[in-house]
């Protein structure tokens, strides 16, 4: 019997990326898929999963409001049912700038997107999760969360509240048979990912013990392991999963700086 059997699971940003694997990966661990993302690009994804004879719907609407998600999920419920698996996923990392020149507007907008997004989201479905006396909430977080992110200040900074968030459903409903765990990312090799300048590819390649990026597959099964009952024990926890970079570096910092750890690494001293 596959993973998910019979569940209904809804994720964010499922339009391309890590969302759309995770999808597909869901959906032939047996789950039916709420695909919502703000781009249209989400019903692409519904329609291969339909293909395979699994379920699924797209909903496009803005997580950052909470209208929006309210009437998204009212939608979702009479498609499909009712959530079951909530995978926080969608998040925008184009804000790019240092704090003396981030403005209040883009700030505000990656805090909403990437933070108050995934609360409003938790709180339209956590009611049917307590009813139900089961559910599964997935926080993508980033490894930016616990190290910083050179000139992301808004990025790093949602990324982390997305772990305390992560805890406090944890504490408050894990007498539910709720669990809420967070996955942290390093570097995968995502459609962002590769259009990056080889030079930084390459710099970055070298901090990662593995020496390579990590397959969005990867981070998909992952998730469907932490949405399944073999993961029912699991609970509150931040899983990196960076090939084991955080083990090099503390915070990915500015291409100068990475030159410089990048230097010091291939000469042999300590960092």
């Amino acid at each position: 019997m596959s993973l998910l059997e019979g569940k209904i699971a809804l994720i964010t940003g499922g339009a391309r990326g890590i969302g759309r694997v995770a999808s597909l990966v869901l959906a032939e661990e047996g789950a039916e898929l709420a695909v919502v993302d703000i781009l249209p690009e989400a019903e692409r994804t519904a329609e291969e999963i339909n293909k395979t004879g699994r379920r699924a719907c797209a909903a496009i609407f803005d997580i950052a409001d909470p209208i929006q998600v309210e009437e998204g999920l009212a939608w979702i419920r009479r498609q499909l049912g009712d959530p079951e698996i909530l995978v926080n996923n969608a998040g925008i990392v184009n804000n790019i700038a240092s704090l003396t020149k981030m403005t209040h507007d883009a700030w505000q907008r990656e805090i909403a997107v990437n933070l108050s997004g995934a609360f409003n989201m938790i709180k339209a479905t956590i009611g049917d999760m307590i009813q139900k006396k089961w559910g599964r909430i997935i926080n993508i977080s980033s490894l930016g969360a616990s190290g910083g992110l050179h000139k992301q200040a808004g990025y790093a900074a949602s990324k982390a509240g997305l772990l305390g968030l992560t805890k406090t459903a944890t504490l408050e409903h894990a007498r539910d048979n709720i669990t809420c765990n967070a996955i942290l990312p390093g570097l995968i090799e995502t459609e962002l990912v590769q259009k990056m300048p080889e030079e930084i590819r390459r710099g970055t390649r070298a901090v990662i013990p593995g020496q390579r990026f990590g397959r969005m597959e990867e981070v998909a099964w992952l998730i469907a392991f932490l949405a399944s009952d073999r993961a029912a024990y699991i609970n509150g926890e931040e899983i990196h999963l960076d090939g084991g970079m955080q083990l090099n570096v503390s915070s990915l910092g500015s291409r100068r700086e990475m030159g410089v750890r990048l230097g010091r690494l291939e000469g042999g001293a300590d960092d």
